[in-house]
């Protein structure tokens, strides 16, 4: 049995989703359920933290990208972050199909919501931010 837990955060104007278990056929409508209901929500800008993600297959990508595709269509953001490792499974699966460069990577959290961060190249203590710095809305949905 696949299972996945997603936790929602609001910090400033970004929505992070915090995914831990497996994308897979059965629990990745979870995710796009979440981000189309943040849209609808008037949340436009979206991390989608996938460090604690075991298990991805394209199902789960189709997600990303579809949710990538709904984003940039209201003008929105999308914001990944990945394993810093780079070898997690997720990351792997990304760049073995060829879409890893559809989207914007970050090492963690407070990189990816910085406003002055560049995807991946940026080493991410060198944007300031720090966890102390973020303003927090502790709206965390099971």
């Amino acid at each position: 049995m696949t299972t996945i837990e997603v936790d929602e955060n609001e910090y400033g104007s970004w929505t992070v989703f915090r995914v831990r278990g497996e994308m897979d056929l059965v629990t990745s409508p979870r995710i796009r359920r979440r981000v189309h209901d943040a849209v609808a929500g008037g949340r436009h800008d979206v991390v989608i933290d996938l460090s604690s993600v075991r298990f991805c297959d394209s199902s789960g990508v189709g997600v990303l990208i579809a949710a990538r595709r709904l984003l940039r269509s209201c003008g929105g953001r999308l914001r990944l972050i990945l394993p810093e490792d780079r070898d997690g499974h997720v990351g792997r699966v990304l760049a073995a199909l060829g879409v890893q460069r559809l989207f914007e990577v970050y090492l963690d959290v407070p990189a990816a919501l910085s406003e002055a961060a560049a995807a991946v190249a940026v080493d991410a203590d060198a944007t300031g931010v720090t966890r102390a710095d973020l303003t927090v809305t502790d709206r965390i949905v099971p």
